[in-house]
């Protein structure tokens, strides 16, 4: 038994991988951003290999799945932690942040030097309606000039046009184009949301991330659970007073 925990995380590398106690399962991201924002906050998960299924590339599979099933609620108040004090991560270019807000609300920026992709912005607050509408569908993307290398490092072995989006250099290799105009930056904000999920508790508060990754993601997230002084961990009630009294 692998627990979904930042405490776990053992690569960072184009994907999410947790060990515990020798155990290793990768590319953790896209299951764990789904019931994150499907409110899934107690699960059971079996796999039988070491990398959780890819599906169509997305996170919609998993959100169509969790519908049928239906949720359960337990008779206690859910907690939250939410964000006291503002907690920025940078390297360069590239820049996470996470502020106090009553909400969970993301801001995800990229930049790939491509014509159909170059820079993309996306803003939203994170419900599981809009996740299944906005995030969910968007597909895990990739880059043909890249893809040699990739291999030749053992990544993307199973990758192909059903699981994947692929630009070369005159547009998107798939027949059927992209979901979104902006899939990438959607894509980009589902695999945020996952990493986030390793805090453990639903967040209330605004992340901004621009240019970031996986490593950055994980870095965030390390740097706000070791400081309790950044946060708080409040009730739903709590949370819903709080928001009344600001928004009175």
């Amino acid at each position: 038994e692998v627990p979904t925990t930042w405490r776990n995380v053992a690569r960072v590398s184009y994907a999410t991988s947790l060990m515990y106690k020798g155990v290793l399962i990768s590319t953790t991201e896209h299951l764990l951003s789904v019931f994150y924002s499907m409110g899934v906050d107690n699960a059971y998960v079996e796999i039988d290999n070491l990398e959780l299924p890819i599906l169509d590339g997305s996170g919609l599979p998993y959100v169509e799945m969790i519908r049928a099933a239906g949720l359960k609620n337990w008779r206690r108040p859910r907690r939250y932690l939410r964000i006291r004090r503002p907690l920025v991560v940078q390297e360069g270019q590239r820049r996470i942040q996470i502020l106090p807000a009553q909400r969970f609300l993301l801001s995800c920026e990229v930049y790939f030097e491509h014509p159909l992709v170059g820079k993309q912005r996306l803003e939203l607050e994170v419900t599981p309606e809009a996740y299944a509408r906005e995030i969910a569908p968007a597909r895990t993307f990739g880059f043909y000039h890249e893809l040699a290398a990739m291999r030749h490092m053992g990544l993307i072995r199973g990758a192909s046009l059903a699981n994947a989006v692929c630009f070369d250099a005159s547009g998107v290799m798939n027949s059927e184009g992209l979901r979104f105009p902006d899939e990438c930056c959607r894509h980009k904000a589902l695999d945020l949301i996952g990493d986030l999920a390793l805090v453990g508790k639903p967040l209330l508060g605004h992340v901004v991330a621009e240019r970031a990754g996986h490593a950055m993601h994980v870095a965030l997230v390390r740097r706000l659970m070791s400081d309790p002084s950044l946060y708080e961990l409040v009730s739903w009630e709590e949370s819903s007073v709080q928001a009344a009294a600001l928004a009175s």
